[in-house]
């Protein structure tokens, strides 16, 4: 046999995840593959309904009634309000701050809508699913349910007995219930092309930190179920039934989540393998309704998506070890002031800023507490993380590369900011890097922020010549790229790792758009940028161990004029 007989071999699922994150990178003379315009007449529908399956409004309710929004800064403080029941009305409330519109625009007769969580795009590849069992005060069924954002309401896909909800549900305390998210790829490759699957990633992270910060105003706790295998979330969510699916877009599984109120219940294990239930279980109640369809054509198929989707499916299965609080929130409401903005004024006036003013500075010690946002302090066990970083169970991935232009009290210039475990050191990361780079801790930087000045100097046209020449990166107070330990991390972990990556590079995102709003300012994720040029201006060697996931940019945002605003819900919207 000579070697021209011998069948190739399958690139391993490492391999695959590799293979597609390199040839979906964009360079200075190629951008990623994508269908190279737009085909406005197959856009896909943002809206997912489920046609046949009832249909449960929620309460739409103002700031201004119960539950009460606390302030934004008091999302942040310990113990600082009350835990919520679960209730009809607080399952609204959770949902309007997490995954509902909070505007829609309109200009020259096109109307489109915005909502808590940002989008790559405004596409919204993400859907939102909660299973709830037998909960007194809040008059719903058990069962499976779909968020529909658009009718602020829930379609009841799989009602199913108090027994099979209870068995499912067994593990987590009082009123706990799950949540799921899964992605329509198809949404994000109509504009994005094979880099799609990144953006869909990105977006589930900027959903994790909506959910969890939508959470937190309720006095509940949140954390992803990151052992559970995709097979069960797929069981779980009826992503599997293709009879459900027979003519529209797929779903794919993303994550389950576990949310309860605080609780004195004590710490517990729990197995959501669906697999290892009866044949009984899984066949109990009734699945109800079928998905629209979202484009008139079918869509454009893209393989390597399809191949990075298989590489990065979960298949391991192990049970969660959940540590819940072993004592309930003392509110302590006296703290609050009347003047702090409402978490939920920041929640509903969050925006993507198309624009900067190229003039808006940041103070500095604005600048230091987002930045400190952004920290886990991963030297914490994963309950007693400041929130939303309690949410990921892993040790922190993904660093910082920042762009500074306008912090008043701060040299401009590239620094950087370890969110390693032992954040101060820097062993790993300062070898592989330029040796010029100082590596020098600003002035007044609290001692919990590491910190580094690496260069300083005017990096604002760099920062948009890697941004692939958008001058959003330029006219900001500053801009960042989100560099993650790569190849470790899909070592150590598995190939399933990668998408958890970009899950973690959102919900950072996500934490510096409510900071933005939170002062007065505004940003954007960036998704368009020159991977390797991004490496080569750190000093990392082509085939680095560190990649660049997701940018961001924060500043001074400019209004376009032409647009009209109108509310989220009403007779307006049909």
């Amino acid at each position: 046999m000579n070697a021209d007989d011998v069948p190739a071999q399958k690139p391993t699922a490492l391999q695959q995840i590799k293979a597609y994150h390199e040839q979906t990178k964009h360079e200075f003379n190629r951008f990623a593959k994508s269908l190279g315009y737009l085909d406005w007449a197959n856009q896909p529908d943002p809206f997912r309904r489920f046609h046949g399956a009832p249909l449960i409004s929620l309460p739409l309710l103002t700031l201004d009634e119960e539950p009460f929004s606390p302030s934004y800064e008091a999302l942040f403080q310990e113990a600082s309000f009350p835990c919520q029941a679960v209730t009809l009305k607080t399952l609204s409330r959770f949902f309007e701050y997490a995954l509902s519109l909070t505007a829609w625009k309109e200009y020259n007769g096109t109307r489109w809508a915005l909502r808590s969580n940002p989008s790559s795009g405004n596409l919204h590849p993400t859907e939102g699913y909660v299973f709830i069992g037998d909960i007194p005060k809040l008059s719903l069924d058990p069962g499976l349910y779909h968020y529909a954002p658009k009718e602020h309401g829930l379609e009841h896909r799989w009602q199913v007995p108090s027994e099979t909800a209870q068995l499912i549900l067994q593990h987590l305390p009082t009123e706990g219930f799950l949540v799921g998210l899964t992605s329509i790829h198809w949404r994000e490759a109509w504009k994005y092309g094979e880099r799609a699957f990144r953006y869909c990633q990105h977006d589930t992270g900027h959903a994790i930190g909506s959910l969890r910060i939508a959470a937190a105003t309720l006095g509940w706790n949140m954390v992803i179920l990151s052992n559970t295998s995709d097979k069960t979330i797929e069981q779980l969510l009826g992503l599997d039934r293709e009879q459900d699916f027979q003519q529209s877009e797929r779903e794919y599984p993303e994550l389950l989540a576990a949310i309860w109120p605080n609780t004195r219940q004590t710490p517990s294990g729990m197995n959501l393998a669906f697999e290892k239930l009866s044949d009984e279980v899984l066949l109990a109640g009734e699945w109800k309704g079928e998905a629209n369809r979202l484009s008139k054509d079918e869509p454009v198929h893209w393989e390597i998506i399809d191949e990075v989707t298989e590489a990065s499916w979960k298949s391991t299965q192990k049970s969660e070890i959940l540590a819940f609080p072993t004592s309930a929130t003392t509110p302590n409401l006296d703290d609050k002031s009347e003047a702090e903005p409402l978490a939920g004024q920041i929640i509903h006036q969050r925006r993507s800023a198309v624009s900067f003013d190229g003039h808006t500075s940041l103070p500095v010690d604005r600048f230091f507490t987002m930045l400190l946002r952004t920290m886990p302090n991963s030297q914490l066990p994963v309950p007693e993380r400041p929130m939303p970083w309690d949410t990921l169970p892993w040790n922190p991935t993904v660093h910082l590369a920042l762009f500074v232009h306008r912090i008043d009290g701060l040299p401009s210039g590239m620094y950087w900011l370890n969110r390693h475990p032992k954040e101060r050191q820097i062993t790993d990361v300062q070898p592989a890097m330029h040796e010029q780079f100082v590596w020098s801790v600003p002035e007044n930087c609290p001692a919990q922020l590491p910190l580094y000045l690496l260069e300083e100097g005017d990096a604002k046209n760099l920062a948009m010549q890697l941004s692939c020449g958008q001058e959003i990166a330029s006219d900001s107070a500053f801009a960042l790229g989100m560099i993650a330990e790569f190849d470790e991390s899909l070592e150590t972990f598995g190939p399933w790792f990668y998408k958890r990556l970009f899950w973690e590079t959102g919900l950072i995102g996500q934490v510096l758009y409510l900071e933005a709003e939170a002062a007065g300012i505004r940003s954007t994720g960036i998704g368009c940028f020159f991977d390797d040029p991004v490496h080569r201006v750190l000093g990392f060697h082509p085939q680095t161990k560190y990649q660049s996931l997701y940018h961001f940019t924060v500043g001074g945002p400019t209004d376009d004029g032409r647009l009209s605003t109108l509310p989220p819900y009403g007779p307006h919207i049909t």
